[in-house]
């Protein structure tokens, strides 16, 4: 089929160059599959050759990211740079299949894309790559390998790390996102190519990628250990190998906040950070404010290295980070107060306390203290990832305070301005071979509400190695020491600090196959500070292009309900996200999508713990209507975890393809 012609952008009133958008461009791999690419380059370019901007994705650019990519690359097309937004092997619009995340193949396929792109006759021959989240994970990984065209990187929401800082385990603990990823993914990746890209070969591509999906939770529930797996595309095994000049940004209220300081301290060439308050989105639309113009400072980068204009951003400092003023908890904000601090992390002072039975103190006395929490201890711990722009950050804590042990300072003399990496150094002792932990950093508010400022949790069974965990000795002391997650966090004076240990984490963490006792004979928190240079931070208000031209058929809407059984006392969390129904006004395409999470517990039972997602995803255009129904589901005994999912496809409300996936998976110290 021939591909829809190009359209003109005219003038945005962002840079001076008018954009050509070309809706679908093929770009054909050695093995004959076309990938489907969106581009929008300047009308002047095959004249006048310009940088390439790529972002290489699964989410589909037709119906998945478009909201993102018309803020995003019409604005840099305006400003001289031609954008690929790339649907990779077996998602959206382009052939083939895909198998896992972050695969060779993936991999392979874009260094077969960036030597394409490097030798059109629009492109000067250097590229860049940018992306949030599987986009900006990729490209670090498509870095490390180091294609010649690749010049620099803006990488966002990302990790360094697979295993250790992924959304599959965390301190060697089971995310629950583990199964609850996987589900979005089998219903992203069952989704029907769009027919007026691809023509008449639309239901075979569809069927192919049906026939071929797996229900990816079963390989991540595979390796439980930090293997040669994860070990795959984790950038940390070799940061040198990143030659390209990389810009990363995270946001407080995100997941993937760990990997900016260590990209700026480990890479060989040139590197810089910024950390918002954000969470899991673009700074320039993410909540909570302050936003960024975010767009102005990747034209800073880019221009600097894909073009060679001195733009300043090497006299930046190299961390600059949103230094959040403590405030009551709440599940959402739509702003947080605080400042921005150029952060000398090399030379951050610590202050540290020591864990005693009449709490957080600054010497070391007796300490003997019993954690044996509920299985439902963490349900205000919030999402894992906040992304869906629902209420999804961590509420009051007392709740989970309750079920914990707590260790309490006095009123602070000043404000305590924590910035990095808290360090915990525990001795303690089990009564169970495979036990977790769970360690939470508080602000306690002089009304009595609990902030959580940051956390860590860590399989005890991990405690010295992730490759090779070995089990706990039942009831002998050993030493722990781990680190909580980067933040930046004022208490103010007078305000006081907590720390929490719980053995359950729910539903954040999978429960470990017995209830234990984790005694604690020892315990001291290090906590870094801020160390300000003093170099001026300021950025631009948000800028950006024009927003997608959608009519709304449907208005998306969020809820959070948590049940609890009075008989039992089993709680249910259910989430439900309608993301709505739109209708692209240029190609008529109607999209919409509604996903569903239960995750139950029974508070004196690990192995009551149940997860199960359910997601509804429906494309139409005139007489053409397709739709897919997909299921996951996760429980475990004390030896195995059991999977399974399901798909169903349907043309026009009809039945046309059905796949049940099931298998059971031997519990290896997790």
């Amino acid at each position: 089929m021939r591909s829809p012609p190009a359209k003109v952008i005219l003038d945005m009133g962002m840079g001076t160059e008018n954009t050509r958008e070309i809706p679908d461009m093929g770009i054909h791999l050695s093995d004959g599959t076309r990938l489907s690419a969106r581009v929008w380059m300047p009308g002047s370019a095959e004249i006048a050759p310009v940088p390439v901007i790529l972002e290489y994705l699964p989410y589909r650019k037709r119906d998945g990211t478009t909201a993102r990519d018309a803020l995003t690359h019409p604005y840099f097309s305006s400003h001289g740079y031609a954008c690929v937004r790339l649907d990779m092997r077996g998602n959206g619009d382009s052939e083939g299949v895909m198998l896992d995340e972050y695969s060779p193949q993936e991999q392979a396929d874009a260094l077969e894309v960036i030597a394409w792109l490097a030798a059109q006759e629009w492109c000067n021959g250097h590229v860049g790559m940018m992306g949030i989240s599987w986009g900006g994970f990729n490209g670090l990984q498509v870095a490390a390998l180091a294609p010649p065209a690749l010049k620099a990187v803006i990488t966002l929401c990302s990790t360094v790390d697979r295993f250790a800082d992924d959304i599959h385990y965390k301190g060697g603990c089971l995310l629950n996102e583990n199964l609850g990823w996987a589900g979005t993914m089998l219903s992203y990746s069952s989704r029907a190519p769009d027919p007026a890209l691809v023509g008449d070969k639309w239901r075979e591509m569809w069927l192919e990628r049906l026939d071929a999906e797996p229900h990816l939770a079963e390989i991540w529930a595979s390796h439980q250990h930090r293997d040669g797996y994860w070990q795959h595309g984790s950038v940390c095994q070799d940061y040198r190998a990143i030659k390209a000049a990389t810009l990363a940004v995270g946001g407080w209220g995100d997941a993937y906040k760990n990997a900016v300081q260590a990209l700026v301290e480990n890479l060989g060439g040139p590197a810089k950070g910024i950390i918002g308050p954000w969470i899991h989105k673009y700074p320039h639309f993410a909540v909570p404010e302050p936003r960024i113009g975010f767009l102005q400072e990747a034209l800073r980068w880019w221009d600097k290295w894909l073009k060679g204009i001195e733009t300043g951003v090497m006299d930046d400092p190299d961390l600059r980070l949103y230094l959040m003023d403590g405030i009551a908890p709440k599940s959402w904000y739509l702003e947080r107060p605080g400042r921005w601090i150029a952060q000398d992390f090399r030379n951050a002072p610590v202050q540290q306390w020591h864990m005693t039975d009449t709490g957080l103190k600054p010497s070391e006395s007796p300490l003997h203290r019993v954690i044996s929490s509920r299985q439902d201890t963490g349900s205000d711990a919030g999402e894992y990832c906040a992304i869906w722009l629902g209420p999804e950050l961590p509420g009051d804590q007392r709740r989970d305070d309750a079920f914990s042990e707590c260790f309490d300072s006095g009123p602070l003399p000043e404000d305590l301005e924590i910035v990095g990496a808290p360090k915990v150094s525990l001795l303690l002792s089990a009564d169970k071979p495979v036990a977790q932990l769970a360690v939470r950093l508080n602000h306690i508010l002089p009304d009595g509400k609990v902030a959580r400022i940051t956390y860590g949790v860590l399989n005890l069974t991990h405690r010295t190695s992730a490759e090779h965990p070995q089990a706990l000795p039942v009831d002998t002391p050993v030493t722990i020491t781990f680190r909580l997650d980067q933040i930046a966090y004022r208490v103010p004076a007078d305000h006081r600090i907590r720390l929490s240990l719980s053995n359950a984490y729910w539903p954040l963490i999978w429960p470990a196959p017995e209830a234990s006792a984790v005694t604690l004979h020892k315990g001291r928190i290090e906590v870094p500070l801020a160390h300000d240079t003093g170099q001026d931070v300021r950025f631009e208000p948000a800028e950006s292009a024009p927003p997608w031209a959608i009519k709304t058929l449907r208005d998306p809407s969020n809820s959070r309900v948590t049940h609890v059984d009075q008989a039992t006392g089993e709680t249910v969390l259910e989430i439900h996200d309608d993301f709505g129904e739109v209708e692209d006004l240029d190609h008529g395409l109607i999209n919409g999508s509604i996903a569903r999470e239960w995750w139950r517990i029974c508070p004196d039972d690990p192995l009551s713990a149940r997860g199960r997602t359910h997601w509804t995803d429906a494309n139409r255009r005139g007489d053409w209507s397709v739709r897919t129904e997909t299921y996951s589901e996760m429980w475990s005994d004390r030896t195995h975890f059991h999977l399974t999912a399901r798909i169903e496809a349907y043309e026009a409300d009809a039945l046309v393809f059905e796949k049940d996936m099931a298998k059971s998976i031997p519990r290896n110290l997790v």
